[in-house]
């Protein structure tokens, strides 16, 4: 049956994207389909922003061009974390979105900050003006899904991927990371859906991967919000267990979904390790 499915997969050309963790690519039948959405869920602590940063480090290393969207920490933080595990981002060329000057060269990873996000949001408020007897400025929002997708789109011209300013689409395939994204409907949560499809209208294309993180309430167990798994391709759930219980700190790793893929089904131990970050062990 695997022989079959691998051939199926070749004959309708499905091109594998690795995920950056051994044992989850090999749990994919070869990592995540290209093109697609996959939502990270779970609750703080559990390892989802180190599995961010191992799918963009295997971008990096694949020739891929990345965008970082971190509103959880400023990058320089995610790069201090990231050293920690052997994933050495200051070794490319990285551009922070928020900075005045324009990139001196090309470069392989563009981060963007709440920083980089409030620039864009002037730069949008400072350039929109309603037409009409009430003629005035609108202000966009930091954590706003049109402040984002702006964002992006700035990303890939200066990533070169456009083949010209207005295109939507990169010719060239692009890892995409947006942890997390429940912050921008942090103050609406019953908006989560609608905001969700609103993103994925503006952004989903063949040639981007995307890993979006998602944030588990700690009162209700539950994603912060209702939507985004719905219309995600695959999803990463991870957990712990109750640590008033078992006093020590046991966290967990499964692929509740992933289309066009014959993935693992049962739970992986996911253990974070000085030197090699996550690695996955089978239950």
């Amino acid at each position: 049956m695997l022989v079959l499915f691998l051939f199926w997969c070749w004959v309708l050309g499905i091109v594998r994207v690795s995920t950056g963790v051994r044992e989850l690519d090999e749990a994919l039948e070869g990592g995540v389909p290209r093109g697609s959405w996959v939502t990270l869920t779970g609750e703080p602590g559990t390892g989802k922003s180190i599995l961010c940063m191992h799918f963009a480090w295997a971008g990096l290393l694949a020739g891929d061009p990345v965008v970082y969207v971190t509103t959880e920490a400023e990058f320089r933080d995610v790069v201090r974390q990231a050293k920690m595990f052997g994933l050495d981002f200051e070794s490319y060329k990285v551009y922070d979105l928020s900075s005045r000057g324009e990139p001196v060269e090309v470069p392989n990873i563009v981060v963007i900050d709440i920083f980089g996000l409030l620039k864009v949001a002037r730069q949008l408020s400072e350039s929109f003006e309603e037409s009409g007897e009430e003629v005035r400025r609108r202000w966009f929002a930091v954590l706003d899904i049109k402040t984002l997708v702006a964002a992006i789109h700035e990303a890939y011209k200066i990533l070169g991927v456009l083949r010209e300013e207005k295109a939507k689409s990169p010719y060239k395939h692009v890892r995409l990371v947006i942890d997390s994204i429940s912050a921008f409907w942090a103050d609406k949560p019953a908006m989560a859906r609608r905001y969700s499809y609103d993103l994925k209208v503006a952004t989903h294309r063949e040639n981007v991967t995307a890993y979006l993180v998602s944030q588990y309430a700690m009162t209700t167990k539950s994603t912060f919000g209702f939507g985004l798994e719905h219309i995600a391709d695959g999803v990463f759930h991870l957990w712990m267990d109750d640590v008033e219980t078992t006093r020590e700190i046991k966290r967990y790793l499964i692929v509740k979904k992933m289309r066009m893929t014959n993935h693992t089904r049962t739970a992986f131990k996911l253990n974070i390790t000085p030197g090699k970050g996550i690695v996955l062990e089978k239950i």
